[in-house]
């Protein structure tokens, strides 16, 4: 499989949070009880730390594990997955912090439960995208 570029990382990026942000932000505020501005605000803060963080990770990743996506196994999918999430909490807990005005350990609570959905996400969409790209890129392209 070749190596995503530039613009097609970014695309992938957007999709990525803008699929997941349609889910989180209604189900958070409902279960946080939170007004849907505040979660949209801090749902478009953590999408743009994500995406940042998503960049550098998987530049970091490829250049470390391969480009050939298409051939990872599950459990490298999982280790990638659990890898992203630890580093981006570093960054979101102090926001959920700030945003939802929460002490450390109701933060870490609801980032966690962010986690578990994320990482489920991220398997599911990461090879979803990978095998969608396969078929519409990579295959056409061998003909």
């Amino acid at each position: 499989m070749s190596l995503m570029s530039v613009k097609e990382r970014v695309f992938h990026s957007i999709l990525f949070e803008g699929l997941a942000l349609l889910v989180v932000v209604p189900t958070s505020a409902l279960l946080m009880g939170t007004e849907m501005v505040t979660m949209t605000g801090l749902g478009i803060a953590m999408s743009l730390t994500a995406m940042t963080w998503n960049f550098i990770y998987n530049l970091g990743f490829d250049s470390i594990f391969g480009h050939q996506r298409i051939k990872r196994s599950l459990l490298m999918r999982v280790c990638h997955s659990i890898g992203f999430e630890l580093g981006l909490l570093l960054g979101t807990v102090p926001l959920i912090m700030w945003m939802l005005s929460l002490t450390i350990l109701p933060a870490l609570m609801f980032a966690s439960g962010l986690v578990v959905f994320f990482l489920l996400y991220a398997i599911t969409f990461n090879y979803g995208y990978d095998h969608i790209r396969f078929h519409l890129v990579e295959k056409k392209a061998l003909h």
